[in-house]
């Protein structure tokens, strides 16, 4: 029912590697199909599909779920694909495209 796109630096098997690690511990989801480009996850909270592809310095990872936007499930996959890098050298996690962390703005030059 909702779909979601992220491209990232991060090769298609280190895309789906980084979702076996974090999808079953965050929400609860066991992978219940796969390929070399896409996984399916299934549990308690609903069902989502990841592809893969590599698009020249970029892979492109869609999740397709199976519940509205305003489900946990898409909250969790949406959180998922923020913390995917979208550069080679980006920081992980929440926080690393906030400004404030800047060497500028901590210098108090804006």
């Amino acid at each position: 029912m909702a779909g979601y796109v992220r491209k990232t630096a991060l090769s298609p098997d280190e895309a789906l590697d980084r979702a076996s690690e974090i999808l079953p511990a965050r929400v609860g989801l066991s992978r219940s199909t796969g390929s070399g480009h896409s996984a399916t996850y299934s549990g308690g909270e609903g069902t989502v599909t990841l592809t893969a592809h590599r698009h020249s310095l970029y892979t492109e990872v869609a999740a397709e779920t199976d519940q509205l936007r305003t489900s946990r499930l898409d909250y969790e996959i949406q959180s998922f694909l923020n913390r995917l890098p979208y550069e080679v050298g980006d920081r992980e996690g929440p926080g690393s495209g906030d400004p404030s962390h800047s060497p500028r703005f901590l210098n108090g030059i804006v």
